[in-house]
């Protein structure tokens, strides 16, 4: 039977995915400037960092920046000179990201672009392919933005989308507003193309991953 819990959940953030005083000092920003709360949880941008490390990955986006709390994990991760562009609609929040990517030390290789993800993506295009897109933005945008994605992919990089259980509503058959029904289509794509070898990581509310072959 399943024994991950809260307890096991405390235990592998404090031994792997400890804030430092930049990070945690991002988190109670975020908190008091009234953004909404659905940041990743430590673990979580750890497991970001963790991959884009992995990956080498030197161009990386990210859909949906927020505070930049996620984006400063991802930063931390990339090959050197590598780069990261994150995407924000709201102006007020792509500054408060940039203060906090100034503050962690990685200003030099993130740069934030404001306006609706949607609009910008096709002028991205020609800085493709991306090693790594980082998906967390509207949830009824998702599969949008998985489209352009594995378009817009290296063959060998990672596509990843942030609150795949959606709180467990992807379970619940009868829950069929708009975002569950969404977030059920994107996870059966990445499970189901045979171009990549997908799965979601269970923690907090689930990252669901896919790494495109380099070759079928």
């Amino acid at each position: 039977m399943p024994t991950y819990n809260e307890s096991l959940e405390k235990y592998s953030r404090e031994l792997f995915a400890a804030e430092d005083d930049v990070l945690q000092t991002i988190r109670s920003r975020i908190v008091e400037s009234g953004l909404p709360q659905i940041t990743v949880k430590p673990e979580e941008g750890r497991f970001l960092q963790f991959i884009t490390a992995a990956a080498g990955v030197r161009k990386a986006l990210e859909i949906g920046t927020l505070g930049g709390y996620s984006g400063t994990w991802i930063a931390r991760g990339l090959a050197p000179g590598g780069s990261l562009i994150t995407l924000e609609r709201e102006q007020e929040r792509a500054e408060l990201a940039r203060e906090h990517f100034e503050l962690a030390g990685v200003e030099d290789r993130v740069s934030v672009r404001v306006g609706d993800a949607h609009q910008l993506l096709p002028e991205l295009t020609a800085q493709g392919p991306f090693d790594l897109i980082f998906i967390d933005a509207e949830k009824e945008g998702y599969l949008g933005y998985l489209d352009w994605a594995l378009a817009n992919l290296a063959p060998g990089g990672l596509v990843a989308g942030h609150n795949a259980f959606s709180h467990g509503d992807v379970i619940d058959e009868a829950n069929q507003s708009e975002r569950a029904v969404v977030l059920r289509e994107f996870n059966r794509r990445l499970a189901q193309d045979s171009r990549l070898v997908s799965l979601i990581y269970p923690a907090g509310d689930g990252l669901a991953i896919g790494y495109l072959r380099d070759a079928m």
